[in-house]
């Protein structure tokens, strides 16, 4: 190692150095251990429910049980699924939508389905076992409202101290993001879709 090397080595390492200081820091002055969150995974790109299905298995590999309610969503074969039909014991997936507002062009039965999923979230909130719970696209059904916001936001807010929701699709509320501790938004880049390439089994689903 030459001279400018070594230079450009410590360098490097001073600045290292006071990095990690000050992450040292201010990895210590949080003082909260635990905090069941409120997560929103919302925005126009591409990636909401395949961040929430990663959760998913983190949860699943620290042996955590897990409910799913997806909304809107109507009931296709996808790699999640397959995937997560392995640990039967660790996972209540329910699909309770019946396709997107544009295929079922029928707005009284989008509602009774939001309704009907929503009931199936009342209920797998009320099991002490499950410590996350994953509402696909319940975003879509509040922007539509299918159901009543305050009392989504309010029942998501009182939820058990040690439950952990997640919640996905375009358009969240600002009442929601405003309840939530977590709140992502993706961003549209770029997408495949733009230049023609269809949904392909395996990235999409």
């Amino acid at each position: 190692m030459n001279e400018q090397d070594t230079e450009a080595e410590r360098r490097h390492r001073e600045k290292m150095v006071k990095r990690k200081a000050v992450q040292d820091a201010e990895v210590a002055s949080k003082t909260i251990a635990q905090k069941a969150l409120l997560i929103v995974h919302t925005g126009p790109g591409k990636g909401k429910s395949t961040a929430a299905f990663g959760l998913i298995m983190r949860a699943i590999g620290h042996d955590w049980h897990v409910g799913i309610v997806q909304f809107i969503k109507g009931a296709w074969a996808t790699g999640e699924r397959r995937t997560l039909d392995h640990f039967p014991d660790q996972v209540r997936w329910h699909t309770m939508g019946e396709g997107f507002t544009w295929e079922t062009q029928d707005r009284a039965r989008d509602v009774a389905a939001a309704e009907a999923a929503w009931g199936k979230v009342l209920e797998l909130m009320a099991d002490p076992t499950i410590r996350l719970l994953v509402l696909d696209e319940l975003n879509i059904a509040l922007r539509y409202d299918y159901l009543p916001l305050a009392e989504v936001v309010e029942t998501l807010k009182t939820r058990r101290s040690d439950l952990h929701v997640v919640v996905t699709g375009r358009n969240a509320k600002p009442e929601l993001i405003e309840a939530a501790d977590l709140v992502t938004e993706m961003v549209a880049v770029k997408h495949h879709f733009g230049a023609g390439v269809k949904a392909q089994e395996g990235i999409e689903f």
